[in-house]
């Protein structure tokens, strides 16, 4: 009997391949220059997500290792994010590594970019266990990255917060994959969704082990999300972990965690459908948590005094609205929830990198040091509000256009197939984003109405004015000219297409 060996195309995993390579450069270079050279490690991590997005650019497209792993528009398209937030996080990052991380900048940049061949690698994932071995991949970095500060309690607790609650997630979304491949004999996601469809599965017989799988997956990948009741972990780990950690982690986790979702419950479990039950059973159950994103999320960010507290919980309220897309179950929601995502990444970003570079310079994170900003640094001051407006969904702003594309196609799908439960999600959107207004308006008044003038004169170095410029850039000129992005984004549903309405 002859051997036959799956064709490993390795061209495919080109990106990869290189960026684990560079993370390996990385953290060499910084142990023979005997760590002196702190910029230079870091504008060398730079240059190696840019060379690496411009091989993502040449990759073919296609199956690899037996069809584990398969490069589709949808894996390009959120590769193209990971990359982008690994480049805006660690150009935020160079004021930390010149004040409190001087003896392990290579490590820190090190394990960011393995961080991050963990996010592509998900995003090619074509079956259960590649798909789970990529979420390990992309957070055990993030354990150590959150507790990066190993003399701060905060930073520490947020570390250990992070392990535990990402060792129990993973451990429960690995006991629902067994499920999934006890019911249907394969972890390859086409012929499981074909076993599904074949089989006749009611409560009396095997669909109570279905549920039982949906309920433990959604929880997993909940609590990679964020999402409710599984959030209890972000606004500690926000707070406590370094900012561009802090950032990286709101989106490429999240983005991540998106990628997974999609991949098992939209593409996996898309086909069940019986008497007894039918394909959006889990759709209503993510719908509910969507609808608890949005209203805590929202809510509880009102109280916040500490503004990484506020994006952390304005991240639960994101995760809610990108959400809103994906349990449309449509073409048009898969595309307006990638669009979400990569103008959230501008947005965010941006954001974040001029908090690391006032915690850098003032060593507070209270929403009332910035009072008086505007004065002082007017250029500062503008642009973190353009992100913050942004976030909040003011047109003519990329994040408006997000949430009126996730909107639009839960309208659109509402009234197809007894979807109209969709009715309410979206309506839960369009008033939680009404309060989502007065947290982000509260810092821009701190900033232009306090009758105080701050006493920081806030100066960006030329890495965290890059990460600036560029999501400035992103926010206004994808708000107004959408176009490329949403063609782009309009491929992603391709690998669902065959059974989407």
């Amino acid at each position: 009997m002859e051997l036959q060996l799956p064709d490993l195309n390795l061209r495919l995993m080109a990106p990869e391949l290189f960026l684990f390579a560079w993370a390996l450069v990385v953290m060499t270079f910084d142990l023979t220059t005997k760590r002196v050279r702190g910029d230079a490690v870091g504008y060398l991590t730079m240059i190696g997500i840019a060379i690496t997005g411009g091989i993502l650019a040449f990759t073919d497209q296609g199956p690899g290792f037996g069809n584990m792993f398969y490069n589709d528009p949808m894996a390009i398209f959120f590769k193209m994010i990971f990359l982008g937030a690994a480049f805006m996080a660690v150009g935020s990052s160079f004021g930390i590594t010149r004040q409190k991380i001087v003896n392990h900048r290579g490590e820190f940049y090190g394990l960011m970019l393995l961080s991050t061949v963990g996010m592509m690698f998900l995003a090619s994932s074509n079956e259960l266990l590649t798909i789970w071995i990529g979420l390990e991949l992309t957070t055990i970095p993030l354990f150590v990255l959150a507790a990066f500060y190993k003399d701060n309690k905060l930073s520490v607790e947020a570390g250990l917060k992070y392990f535990i609650v990402g060792a129990f997630s993973s451990a429960i979304m690995l006991y629902g994959l067994s499920f999934l491949y006890g019911l249907t004999g394969t972890t390859d996601l086409l012929q499981l969704k074909l076993n599904l469809a074949t089989t006749h599965l009611t409560f009396r017989n095997i669909g109570v082990i279905l549920i039982a799988a949906i309920v433990m997956l959604i929880a997993g990948i909940g609590f990679k999300l964020g999402l409710p009741p599984f959030h209890q972990w972000v606004p500690d780990v926000y707070e406590g972990a370094p900012t561009p950690v802090a950032a990286f982690l709101s989106i490429g986790s999240k983005a991540a965690g998106l990628v997974a979702f999609a991949k098992v419950f939209v593409n996996g479990l898309s086909a069940f459908h019986s008497v007894d039950m039918s394909p959006n059973d889990w759709g209503k159950l993510a719908g509910i948590i969507a609808i608890a994103a949005l209203i805590l999320g929202n809510t509880v960010a009102i109280r916040q005094t500490n503004i990484k507290r506020m994006l952390g919980y304005s991240s639960i309220a994101q995760a809610g609205y990108i959400m809103i897309g994906m349990v449309t179950q449509s073409a048009l929601g898969l595309s307006a929830m990638a669009f979400y995502v990569f103008a959230y990444m501008f947005a965010n970003m941006g954001a974040f990198a001029i908090v690391a570079a006032f915690e850098d310079k003032t060593g507070s994170c209270e929403i009332k040091s910035y009072a008086g900003l505007a004065k002082t640094s007017p250029l500062v001051a503008i642009c973190m509000t353009i992100f913050l407006l942004s976030l909040a969904g003011i047109p003519p702003l990329a994040g408006f256009l997000a949430k009126y594309f996730v909107f639009a196609a839960a309208i659109k799908q509402a009234p197809v197939g007894g979807n109209e439960w969709l009715y309410w999600v979206v309506g839960a959107g369009l008033i939680t984003a009404v309060f989502s207004l007065y947290y982000y308006a509260n810092v821009i008044k701190q900033m232009y109405f306090s009758k105080e003038e701050s006493p920081y004169r806030l100066g960006l170095q030329a890495p965290a004015m890059l990460v600036v410029m560029i999501g400035l850039a992103g926010v206004l000129v994808f708000g107004l000219y959408p176009e490329p992005i949403l063609r782009f984004a309009g491929d992603v549903p391709a690998i669902f297409g065959f059974y989407m309405p």
